[in-house]
């Protein structure tokens, strides 16, 4: 069974599930709640919008139990002090690796929290969960060719640029080794 909670010292990553997509899409007003934390002003963040939601929640339907922690997942600022725990961005895998173990990863983060490094503990969280799954050898991510700070987040994670990708991306990859505790060919 693959982890859908991934713990960065900042940062609690979940993974999506149907109930939590659906309240985004349809219910926004019971997503909070159900994700027992609070909203940016600015959610969704750029990056993550209503397509990606629908097919996140598409994805997670037709695959059922195989399919959850492979797609969206929801980076939640710990409580610090006085501040409820809040919702600061999205990333996740575009579906499972394929037979030779390539993912690819997406992130987002609201407006009101980049600057603060969250961006590069969200990926690097990713990272890890891919690790933990010992099914994942190789990630890839895209970020904007002129998106510096984006670009930055990736290689501060171990990722390289390995070439122009579409639509004025550029295309990233790292390798990845599976944690000490992954249990092989986990899915």
């Amino acid at each position: 069974m693959i982890p859908l909670i991934t713990h960065t010292p900042r940062l609690l990553l979940l993974a999506a599930s149907r109930a939590l997509l659906t309240a985004e899409l349809h219910k926004p007003r019971y997503f909070p709640v159900l994700l027992g934390a609070a909203l940016p002003t600015d959610w969704p963040p750029a990056g993550y919008d209503r397509a990606a939601m629908e097919f996140f929640l598409e994805r997670l339907t037709a695959g059922g139990r195989t399919a959850a922690g492979w797609y969206n997942w929801y980076a939640l600022r710990k409580p610090a002090g006085d501040a409820p725990r809040t919702l600061v961005g999205s990333g996740g895998f575009m579906g499972p690796p394929d037979a030779a173990g390539t993912a690819e990863i997406g992130y987002s983060v609201a407006a009101e929290w980049r600057g603060q490094g969250l961006a590069t503990e969200l990926v690097g969280g990713l990272v890890q969960q891919a690790a933990a799954t010992g099914l994942v050898r190789r990630l890839v991510a895209h970020a904007r060719a002129d998106n510096p700070a984006s670009q930055q987040v990736l290689r501060r994670n171990g990722f390289d640029v390995t070439g122009p990708g579409a639509d004025g991306h550029l295309r990233f990859e790292r390798a990845v080794e599976p944690a000490a505790d992954a249990a092989p060919g986990a899915a």
